[in-house]
């Protein structure tokens, strides 16, 4: 399992492909004064196609990329499904006993969604603890191997993150995770917790209210005591995403192959299929669309091709779309939880408190779907609270409390 340094360097072949079929793409007609009711706006998708045909330079972006961000790629062998190349970015603090933090995207995240993250919780400084950080391309993701085989589930992708971090010489470790990053950290905290994976942080906390035949009691409580305003306003976000914005969940989740073709041939069809996620999960955050086309350029880019990043929700899933994020019991690892008012599901405190042992809660005024870029400073600055000096996970990693 030896490390290799990763540089991003698409072939000028693919860069010409691209353009050549962004200029021959056929867009569809739209209804008067539409604007974001029927999904994305042809206007801005008509845009952004021009602007990454005539404007938009890869390779200036890829510098960037390859600049920040110290890359690499390393084998894993995984019982029952060969062996995977992965990709991630390893950033180490100047700190020799930072804490090692894997941070794990979801889709359509990417490992780049961190970017601002890194140079924040490897930042030194006596007044909080800084980290290592290793943000993994989930296998089918950026410039990761795909699983051949069906039936990689999560606890295949936690088994590929705990052994990265092993291999990284990481045999105690933290994690981060939001979207599909809460089902393989969780995952993680469950099959790993205690000896290798001491304490995990999400933004994406996934509750069921309580039963009145399995929990009376809490079920009893539930109905005689009211919602806070911020509560209400969170279920109605939860409402209008099940009613108005899981369309896409549902083809992923039973039909992705069918759906796989699309992306893989029309990059403008990526796009759009995208694009309405970054801008429908952000709470109102103001995307460049330089930012869009790089985000939209390393899936279309990337190793296995964007129809492999949809699978993880049919083999979760199992077929169907109906959710299943239940787990047999809660991990016992310090947890902590950061809440943001445009997440997509967001449940009442005493729901996720009864689910989960939450050590650690964090409640913002702004923010969605992928806090480490929306956010970034917020996010950091409740990681180091947690793991800081008082936090629920301060020391939980042997000889390393993340102060110089």
């Amino acid at each position: 399992m030896t490390e290799t340094p990763f540089t991003i360097a698409i072939p000028d072949d693919k860069l010409d492909l691209l353009r050549r079929k962004l200029e021959l793409t056929t867009f569809p007609d739209e209804l008067e004064n539409a604007e974001w009711k029927y999904g994305v706006p042809l206007a801005d998708i008509k845009r952004l196609t021009e602007r990454w045909k005539n404007g938009y330079d890869w390779r200036k972006h890829e510098k960037e990329l390859n600049d920040e961000l110290p890359m690499f790629t390393r084998d894993i062998d995984m019982d029952g499904f060969g062996t995977l190349n992965v990709h991630y970015v390893h950033a180490r603090s100047s700190v020799t006993n930072a804490i090692p933090l894997l941070y794990c995207h979801g889709w359509p995240g990417l490992f780049c969604e961190a970017r601002k993250l890194l140079p924040l919780l490897t930042q030194a400084s006596p007044d909080h603890p800084s980290f290592h950080v290793v943000a993994l391309s989930l296998p089918g993701y950026g410039f990761s191997e795909a699983p051949q085989k069906q039936g990689f589930v999560g606890k295949q992708y936690a088994e590929v993150a705990h052994k990265l971090m092993l291999a990284l010489g990481y045999d105690e470790y933290v994690t981060q995770g939001g979207d599909w990053g809460f089902l393989v950290t969780a995952t993680m905290a469950l099959e790993y917790g205690g000896r290798h994976h001491k304490a995990w942080h999400t933004n994406f906390a996934r509750a069921l209210p309580p039963s009145p035949f399995k929990e009376p009691l809490s079920f009893i409580t539930y109905l005689c005591t009211p919602f806070t305003a911020k509560e209400k306003e969170g279920l109605a976000r939860t409402q209008w995403f099940r009613s108005r914005g899981q369309g896409y969940f549902a083809q992923q989740s039973t039909q992705p192959q069918t759906l796989g073709y699309s992306l893989a041939d029309s990059p403008v069809g990526l796009l759009a299929w995208i694009y309405e996620k970054l801008h429908n999960w952000t709470d109102g955050y103001p995307w460049e669309d330089d930012e869009v086309l790089t985000w939209m350029s390393i899936y279309w880019f990337s190793r296995a091709g964007p129809a492999a990043s949809l699978r993880i929700y049919f083999e979760v899933m199992g077929g169907t779309s109906q959710p299943k994020f239940q787990w047999p019991r809660a991990p016992t690892i310090p947890m902590g939880v950061s809440f943001f008012p445009k997440e997509l599901t967001i449940m009442p405190r005493a729901w996720v408190r009864r689910c989960w042992p939450i050590g650690a809660e964090f409640d913002h005024d702004s923010g969605g779907h992928f806090p480490a870029y929306e956010k970034p400073s917020e996010l950091a600055d409740d990681l180091r609270k947690m793991f800081g000096k008082g936090g629920c996970a301060y020391g939980v990693v042997s000889g390393k409390n993340g102060y110089p």
